[in-house]
């Protein structure tokens, strides 16, 4: 069932069109405008950083599985939701409301929308990145500000990925270290056919659940959103 929203705002597209779409192309505009989603997500939004954290975190505990994917992407989700909130609501704000309400048309309300997301993903990405891809790009640019998003999104996603991996190195330190001193205990003590991972889960799981564990990491992950680079 299509959402009146997305049909209000195909409506206004094919006014400025001066054309009217039939209710199925309307349905398959909206369909394929949601397929886009997912990767304006992860390019876009703090979903990327999360996933890749969680992920790493749940390889270094030795559970493949454990939580399931289905799972993580929640929490992700989630925790994206969590951190976006002040760019979420002034979007709402700037855009959505003024627009819902039909005290700007659509094109304004795209530019309205710009600034808080574009101002979230400037002060995440690392300068590296963006001077790679503005160089790339062959452009100038007065200030940061003036970058457009098809070189400060693949530059804000670069900067994501960096950041995860630094951040998934630092957590897998201390389970590597647990690994090791397992798998030296059982040789010392001639135990070759053990295997130390048989031994190592349960004292990983120990160790991450009395140090509250999941809440050390989601509040770093949040922490890490703060300030920027």
């Amino acid at each position: 069932m299509t959402s009146p929203a997305a049909l209000t705002i195909v409506n206004a597209l094919a006014a400025n069109g001066g054309e009217s779409y039939s209710l199925n192309v309307q349905s398959l505009l909206v369909i394929t405008t949601l397929a886009f989603l997912p990767g304006l997500i992860l390019l876009m939004t703090s979903f990327t950083r999360i996933i890749i954290v969680l992920s790493v975190l749940r390889q270094a505990l030795g559970m493949q599985t454990t939580p399931p994917n289905m799972v993580l992407a929640a929490l992700a989700l989630a925790m994206t939701v969590f951190v976006m909130r002040g760019v979420i609501q002034q979007e709402q704000d700037k855009a959505l409301n003024p627009y819902l309400s039909g005290q700007i048309t659509f094109s304004q309300a795209v530019t309205a929308a710009e600034p808080p997301i574009q101002d979230f993903m400037l002060a995440q990405t690392r300068k590296a990145p963006l001077h790679l891809f503005v160089d790339l790009s062959g452009g100038h640019y007065a200030d940061p500000k003036s970058v457009p998003f098809t070189v400060l999104v693949p530059a804000f996603a670069t900067s994501e990925l960096e950041t995860a991996f630094q951040i998934s190195f630092l957590i897998y330190i201390p389970f590597v270290l647990i690994d090791l001193a397992v798998a030296s205990i059982l040789m010392s003590l001639g135990m070759i056919m053990v295997s130390p991972t048989l031994i190592s889960l349960p004292l990983k799981l120990l160790m991450f659940v009395s140090i509250h564990g999941w809440v050390l990491v989601l509040g770093t992950l949040a922490n890490s959103f703060v300030g920027g680079h």
